[in-house]
């Protein structure tokens, strides 16, 4: 058996029956052709993955590496590899003078993850600068391109987590991004920015999140547990009857968007254990290990928190990190 502490951020012990790592693209056609009918797991640097049990199969690392840009008048293409660091993509941007990802600063994973959560802050969602995404195909080991309007992309959301999922190995990600750049800066602390630069809009959004986020290297945790859940704005109506300085953000004419800390903040679960495991005390959206946390121990909290807002406020939270079992992805 291998352990799998090292290779998530939550810091759980579990094992794996084997260990892989795609280093190449003959890499992943090599494994895909020798393990497709065999179980395994595709992990980036498991920002976004608890184990919560020993897992059965290979956990496969992606580590493929590159980046090459291209430009005309109006825009610059990035053909980035599934392996590279999401942050450090990023800061290489800004380097370079390419401006649109600086909201997205600090997300951790992987460039191969981004697409698959359709990553998102402060108002701006990878889906907007994603051209196509190539990924190998298990069924017949065949490279394959996919256009942005087939992704099927929503909040946290897209087709790799529906129809595709586990049945593709992605690869590689093409964006585009313009060079006529208009800051965004409509969500939170970013409204307070008059005229920023496209490096003051990264340097706010890395002071905030290190703020607001405990530092997985320091804390065992993998960012917001829960995604933010989306109603109606006719339940929106009904809960401001019980809770009339309810937090929400505009999503579209039928719907808004409500924080989940803040209906976990509510219920007094901040600073909460169970065992080892511990709702963050300051940001009631993050779950922490404090050293000794179990896969039990997460999911009996995360269980009791999904329940106790679902009785309060009639609304069903979803988590973000994906919980892997024996056998694979677990729900609560």
């Amino acid at each position: 058996m291998k352990s799998l502490q090292h290779l998530h951020t939550f810091g759980l012990r579990a094992s794996s029956n084997d260990l892989a790592c795609i280093q190449t693209l003959s890499d992943a056609h090599d494994f895909v052709e020798h393990h497709k009918y065999a179980p395994f797991y595709l992990l980036g640097q498991g920002s976004n993955t608890a184990f919560i049990e020993d897992y059965e199969g290979t956990v496969v690392e992606m580590a493929l590496k590159g980046i090459t840009v291209s430009e005309d008048d109006g825009h610059y293409t990035l053909n980035v590899a599934a392996g590279e660091n999401w942050h450090q993509l990023v800061i290489w941007c800004l380097q370079h003078n390419i401006r649109g990802f600086e909201n997205l600063a600090l997300i951790p994973g992987t460039v191969g993850a981004a697409p698959i959560q359709n990553i998102g802050a402060y108002g701006v969602e990878i889906e907007r600068f994603i051209q196509s995404v190539q990924y190998i195909d298990y069924a017949n080991n065949q490279l394959c391109h996919i256009a942005n309007k087939d992704c099927a992309f929503g909040y946290r959301d897209s087709v790799f987590k529906n129809k595709l999922w586990q049945k593709v190995m992605i690869v590689g990600v093409t964006f585009s991004l313009a060079k006529s750049w208009q800051p965004v800066v409509t969500y939170g602390e970013l409204a307070a920015l008059s005229a920023p630069s496209a490096q003051d809009i990264f340097n706010k959004v890395v002071e905030v999140r290190q703020a607001k986020l405990p530092d997985p290297k320091r804390l065992g945790n993998a960012g917001s547990f829960f995604k933010n859940p989306i109603i109606s704005r006719t339940a929106l109506g009904l809960l401001q009857q019980r809770f009339p300085h309810m937090p929400y953000y505009e999503t579209n004419i039928h719907e808004v968007k409500i924080p989940a800390g803040w209906l976990i903040e509510q219920l007094g679960f901040k600073g909460q254990q169970e065992g080892d495991i511990r709702c963050h005390p300051e940001q009631a959206l993050v779950l922490t290990n404090l050293g000794q946390g179990t896969g039990t121990q997460l999911v009996t909290l995360a269980r009791k928190i999904k329940q106790a807002v679902e009785r309060q406020f009639n609304i069903v939270l979803e988590h973000e990190v994906q919980l892997i079992g024996a056998k694979g992805t677990v729900l609560l």
